[in-house]
């Protein structure tokens, strides 16, 4: 219980940093308005490290259903324990979504353009093209997975691997975040997107749902990508 509880709670810090710097950037009238895509790719990386440090108290701390499918499918976590994770997950991102759209209503409430609004709930692409952002989802999180695999063989001091993922974060955000927003987390996307489905928000618009299945299908084949290269190198 203290597992799913800590994946709970980390992934609704996770959302509540990471889309909070988000809305920051985006919504009128903040104090760091157009501060633009390095402030954001920044603050998800921070967002990543504060809420894996509490999760980790308790817990394996993935945050991710993609990294908890493909830890299921190495073998080194049970899949009664990921399913159980992964509704934790999914819970958290809403609730930390909705503590954003809380905290940020003045600013949506003067906010007129429906992508801006959509953009500090889920990702979307710069160019719709299905293949291409299905192929950026599928690297971003084929780094990000293989990386924290990698980051698990070392010996290190405890602390210094949620750092080691937070740089990665970052990392993955400036040089393959650019063309879809780097989702690369199913429960990061696709929770946000329903809460702003049933949100009453002014001028919200839609949920542009004929994308929604890349940020989630994306990143678990990512991850089940990594895992096989992974197997590949270490066999």
């Amino acid at each position: 219980m203290k597992e799913i509880l800590s994946e709970f709670l980390g992934t609704a810090l996770l959302l509540l940093l990471g889309n909070g710097v988000v809305a920051g950037v985006v919504l009128p009238k903040t104090k760091n308005h157009q501060s633009g895509w390095i402030v954001i790719t920044m603050g998800w990386g921070f967002a990543v490290a504060i809420a894996a440090f509490v999760a980790g108290t308790a817990g394996p701390a993935h945050l991710n259903p993609a990294l908890s499918i493909a830890l299921a499918v190495k073998g080194d976590l049970a899949w009664g324990r990921a399913l159980t994770f992964i509704v934790a997950q999914f819970s958290g991102a809403i609730l930390g979504q909705i503590l954003v759209y809380l905290m940020f209503k003045p600013h949506y409430d003067v906010e007129e353009d429906a992508g801006n609004i959509l953009g500090t709930f889920s990702t979307g692409p710069a160019i719709k093209n299905p293949v291409s952002n299905l192929l950026s989802e599928i690297l971003g999180t084929f780094v990000l997975v293989l990386t924290i695999i990698a980051i698990g063989s070392y010996d290190m001091q405890p602390g210094l691997g949620t750092l080691a993922v937070s740089v990665l974060i970052i990392g993955v955000g400036l040089s393959l975040g650019g063309t879809t927003g780097y989702a690369i987390n199913p429960a990061r996307d696709l929770g946000p997107r329903i809460l702003h489905q049933l949100l009453p928000i002014k001028a919200k618009g839609s949920g542009d749902w004929s994308y929604a299945w890349i940020p989630v299908f994306g990143p678990i084949l990512g991850g089940l990508i990594a895992v096989l290269v992974w197997s590949l190198l270490n066999t």
